[in-house]
């Protein structure tokens, strides 16, 4: 990590809330890597603060009982699937309408009865992504997009996230961009990897033309495949691979916790 962002402080918990799983971890925060196993368990049905909050608690239980390093102000980030705006929760696409416009890092902070960070998903995986994954000590701005169900998104500036940018809705060609290129687009429409760059192509120029970045970092399912296209766009930023993968919203949560004052 970049040195204005490296903490003297003892490891944090990183818990990832998604739609079909809740994981945590141990994040050393030196290092920005997790530490041992993770733990995963269901997303709760209905996905409500009550259900949910059973789960982050017990599996924050479990990962405090096994190490030593842990007591009551170690700090736990935690993500949330949707926007989340002076720690209240404005969106619930994949989670129960209760979450919308609620106080949901109050209720985590009181709920886990240590100090909370609520972060939106996206925004936690690039944040990891940029101080400790593939744009490690790059200064200004560094993208990361996700490439899956939809197009998610982090826009971050000299280490610092610059929250909910939710640029997987830039109108391309009249359509919102993550409707033509997600990856879920391209099995939809069964585009060749030639043909699924060509729609890539078109959102990344958008996106350079707008933030001139000096770093783009490509994640989510397909990120394992980005020999397949990656080398067919003509951009002059540097894109490269996201290198976290599935621990990145663990990491990111916890490095945002442990900064919030």
């Amino acid at each position: 990590m970049t040195a204005s962002n490296t903490t003297t402080r003892g490891p944090s918990i990183g818990i990832d809330i998604g739609g079909t799983g809740i994981k945590g971890g141990i994040v050393d925060l030196e290092e920005g890597k997790v530490k041992g196993n993770c733990l995963r368990l269901a997303t709760p049905q209905p996905a409500n603060p009550d259900t949910v909050g059973d789960v982050v608690a017990r599996i924050v239980d479990e990962l405090v009982a096994g190490n030593e390093d842990l007591d009551r102000t170690s700090t736990v980030g935690v993500t949330f699937p949707g926007i989340v705006q002076h720690g209240f929760s404005r969106s619930t696409a994949n989670v129960d309408k209760a979450f919308l416009n609620f106080d949901i890092n109050t209720y985590f902070t009181e709920r886990l009865r240590r100090p909370v960070a609520v972060i939106n998903d996206a925004d936690a995986a690039g944040l990891a992504e940029a101080r400790c994954g593939a744009g490690e000590g790059t200064n200004g701005t560094v993208l990361v997009i996700t490439l899956g169900t939809g197009i998610g998104s982090a826009l971050i500036y000299d280490g610092k996230l610059v929250p909910n940018a939710e640029l997987g809705h830039l109108s391309i060609d009249g359509f919102d961009a993550e409707i033509k290129a997600s990856a879920v687009a391209r099995e939809r429409d069964r585009l060749t990897w030639k043909q699924y760059s060509v729609r890539l192509q078109r959102y990344f120029s958008e996106l350079e033309f707008i933030f001139s970045p000096e770093l783009i970092i490509v994640g989510g399912g397909i990120s394992e495949r980005t020999d397949e296209y990656l080398p067919l766009l003509t951009l002059r930023t540097p894109i490269t691979p996201a290198k976290l993968r599935n621990e990145a919203g663990i990491v990111g949560a916890a490095l945002q916790a442990a900064s919030t004052p």
